[in-house]
């Protein structure tokens, strides 16, 4: 039976208990989201049903895994609308996907002089990969400034960034901190008249609303199953078949060759080539049924939903004294940032817990953006499909007792 937003929070087990006498409020899922029973139970019954390893086995549970494997793959594919499931290679996540990247892509195309675009807002699993191959090739790294406390892309510069020189753009698709919704489609169409190839991390909003990756006319696009309702340790990396086929392997083993002898060996097309050793197959279900959860829910609901509760908390928390919101005032992804003068983010986090809601405190991986604001942290509220109103009501609630312990705002 399809899942309905009718009594969804009972979809989540692990919501159905309290913290320090308190029933839970969860708003850390940019951090992870919570896993419906009906994931849970794809990965209980893939390993007590069918579990095996995939490819090569010719008994009756080797086929069965490999079905369900691959079928996930095809899953996936759907889900974003690839092409073929060819384009799509499981990793471990978001991160591995971008270094998959980074280290295959890069090392085969990138040299001396070449330059390679980021974001002001990106990031560290889409900063120091590239940190890593420039050093590795002499390519240097050039980023596109984001305008302030609305936490946009300063897009009139992208000329003036976006040059010859340029051979990748990776970019954010949501920003983990400032919740801006960059415009893809349009970022990716302009790297593409220069000849650019791109890379869009996709972590924040593969599971918040509906993702094209022909229609936003990305080469490459990562993202994890732990932030849209799946397990960890599984992830995606989709990238257009030509380029795949002309990149080299990342890791060797076995899966991954098509005929080895002792001095060369040869690979196999995509997917398989970068997918060497035994695959994580049991977690790839769990994500191809977690697309199958956020499906039945609708993925246009979930943007609104999510957006709506991120918006009202923001206008809400706007309110109290001493605030200091970051990111767009209009349109966002399901979060808000924001930060407190003389009180530290950790603090606000610990007094958020004693009252049962878990918020992120902390740099969000995104050092280089928090000093370009000339922060060191902030504290993050992020909301799924299971947050409610009332929840945003116990957030205020609680800022208020924050603020009214350290004497905040006045």
């Amino acid at each position: 039976m399809p899942p309905t937003w009718d009594r969804i929070r009972d979809q989540f087990p692990i919501l159905d208990q309290k913290v320090n006498g308190r029933p839970l409020v969860y708003l850390d899922n940019a951090a992870t989201t919570h896993k419906p029973a009906s994931v849970i139970a794809a990965l209980d019954r893939f390993y007590a049903r069918d579990n095996s390893n995939v490819h090569r086995g010719l008994h009756a549970l080797s086929m069965r895994a490999t079905d369900a494997y691959e079928g996930a793959r095809s899953r996936v594919k759907t889900f974003i609308n690839a092409a073929a499931p060819e384009e799509i290679i499981f990793t471990r996540g978001t991160t591995e996907s971008i270094n998959l990247v980074a280290a295959s892509w890069g090392a085969a195309n990138l040299r001396k002089g070449d330059v390679i675009l980021l974001t002001e807002m990106e990031h560290h699993s889409n900063l120091v990969p590239w940190q890593l191959v420039a050093q590795r090739t002499g390519a240097t790294l050039r980023y596109l400034p984001v305008t302030g406390d609305d936490g946009l892309l300063d897009l009139a510069s992208l000329d003036r960034v976006l040059t010859p020189e340029v051979k990748l753009f990776a970019f954010t698709h949501v920003s983990n901190t400032l919740g801006t919704i960059n415009p893809a489609a349009e970022l990716c169409a302009r790297a593409r008249a220069l000849g650019v190839t791109t890379v869009v991390d996709a972590a924040q909003s593969v599971g918040h609303m509906p993702l094209d990756v022909q229609a936003m006319g990305c080469d490459f696009l990562a993202f994890s199953g732990h932030k849209m309702a799946s397990v960890t340790g599984i992830g995606v990396l989709y990238g257009r078949r030509a380029l795949l086929d002309a990149m080299p392997p990342w890791q060797g083993g076995g899966g991954m060759i098509s005929s080895v002898d002792f001095h060369e060996s040869r690979w196999k097309p995509s997917p398989e080539r970068f997918e060497a050793g035994t695959p994580n197959f049991g977690d790839a279900v769990a994500l191809g049924a977690s697309c199958d959860f956020l499906d039945g829910l609708g993925r246009d609901e979930i943007r609104r939903h999510d957006a709506d509760l991120a918006m009202e908390a923001r206008d809400r928390l706007s309110e109290l004294p001493g605030i200091r919101i970051l990111g767009p005032g209009g349109e966002r992804g399901g979060l808000v940032s924001f930060a407190f003068s003389g009180v530290h983010a950790h603090d606000v986090v610990t007094f958020a817990d004693e009252d049962g809601i878990a918020l992120r405190g902390g740099h969000h991986c995104n050092q280089p953006l928090m000093r370009r604001l000339g922060l060191t942290s902030t504290v993050r509220a992020s909301f799924y499909v299971y947050n409610e109103r009332r929840e945003i009501d116990a957030l205020v609630d609680s800022m208020r007792r924050t603020i009214k312990f350290f004497g905040a705002g006045g």
